[in-house]
């Protein structure tokens, strides 16, 4: 007799906004599974990515619908698994957490955790002492832990995961979709960053490494595609490329979707991801450069050495550091055959390990790892 699918309930955010986490739960839903069977409620917390991780009262009455359409759901589509992203070690989005889990857990036989974002494992002391108890009762024991890269925090095994995997992200294919280009000859080379514009995510390291290049004569470009965390920051990085006799040079892009936003990781020479973000667990940014062949340089920052591997695809550094990315930036700007070859090993890298099929295979055999008795 044929195993019916596993039924496994997904609490978790889609776009909007565009940040990993939401893009990789709309690319979970959307594969197509033998073993198991995804139904969907949707967090709406934030619209933005302005006000992801900050307390709004509209959240509160969210907060509270979704978790009376999670009851509805558990018992309408017969779910006795519940998936759940928890979120970074922050304190608006973890108190969050806390009233959700103890909410809900109690209804479902099997409860998988997927840190998309990682360190909320070790916030438990930065809570007030009333919520203490209530952060290990809405986090304790998972049936199945879920990381994107070996070397992020183990928040499972520190919560008492009975399971720990790893599954990397993946990404679709877009190459051939979109126009590819390099600088000819004498024409000066392009590097892009993408994700959001605040500063642990590098931006002010790579407009430093960037105005070090220029100061050695380098006659670069540079672009930022992404949407501003807060005005204050964007007017001290614009403040410092006028300053610097950077504005004919650097390119704020702002927010790129769907085929735009491909071109313009098809159409750079360089991609460069100096992240040191809090929550940074993968960098989805970095394999979709990858994807069109292009060399990378980024930081040894939480689950990003799984992704680059230093001196292959691409180069890494530590965090905070724009001398170290501008000399690396420079070694890829001297030597149009290294930009090919990091670029090619890039490629089959992401073909290798990143594919979105590659991905769906994954997150099924791990899901599938969870057998509660029934599906009631």
């Amino acid at each position: 007799m044929e195993k019916a699918p596993l039924h496994v309930l997904v609490v978790g955010q889609t776009p909007p906004p565009f940040g990993g986490q939401a893009v990789m739960i709309q690319e979970l839903l959307n594969g197509r599974y033998e073993r198991i069977r995804l139904f969907h409620v949707r967090l709406a917390f934030s619209d933005d990515m302005e006000s992801v991780g900050k307390f709004a009262l509209r959240k509160v009455w969210v907060l509270f619908t979704t978790i009376l359409r999670v009851w509805i759901a558990r018992f309408k589509y017969g779910t006795p698994v519940l998936y759940y992203p928890p979120s970074g070690p922050n304190m608006v989005p973890v108190l969050r957490d806390i009233v959700f889990l103890c909410s809900t857990r109690w209804i479902f036989r099997s409860t998988v955790f997927h840190f998309h974002a990682g360190g909320v494992s070790g916030f438990a002391p930065s809570l007030p002492a009333l919520f203490r108890p209530l952060f290990k009762l809405a986090y304790r024991k998972p049936t199945l832990a879920i990381r994107t890269a070996p070397q992020n925090p183990e928040d499972g095994k520190a919560l008492g995961a009975l399971q720990d995997v790893v599954v990397p992200n993946g990404v679709p294919d877009m190459r051939g979709r979109v126009p590819e280009r390099t600088a000819a000859v004498g024409q000066p080379l392009n590097i892009l960053f993408t994700g959001v514009l605040i500063p642990s995510k590098g931006v002010q390291v790579l407009l430093e490494a960037f105005k070090l290049l220029n100061d050695r004569g380098l006659d670069l470009r540079l672009q930022l595609m992404g949407k501003w965390g807060d005005g204050a920051f964007e007017a001290s990085c614009r403040s410092f490329v006028a300053d610097h006799g950077l504005s004919d040079k650097v390119t704020f892009l702002g927010v790129k979707r769907d085929l735009e936003k491909f071109a313009c990781f098809a159409g750079c020479d360089i991609f460069c991801f100096p992240s040191y973000f809090e929550a940074e667990s993968f960098g989805l940014v970095l394999v979709e450069a990858m994807q069109f062949a292009k060399p990378v340089v980024s930081t040894r920052w939480r689950g990003i050495p799984s992704v680059v591997e230093d001196g292959v695809n691409g180069y890494l550094v530590e965090p905070r550091d724009p001398s170290a990315v501008a000399d690396r930036l420079a070694l890829l700007v001297a030597d149009p055959e290294l930009r090919q070859r990091m670029g090619r090993e890039g490629r089959r890298i992401f073909e290798q390990r990143f594919t979105l099929e590659r991905f769906h295979r994954n997150m099924e055999d791990a899901l599938s790892l969870v057998t509660p008795p029934d599906q009631q």
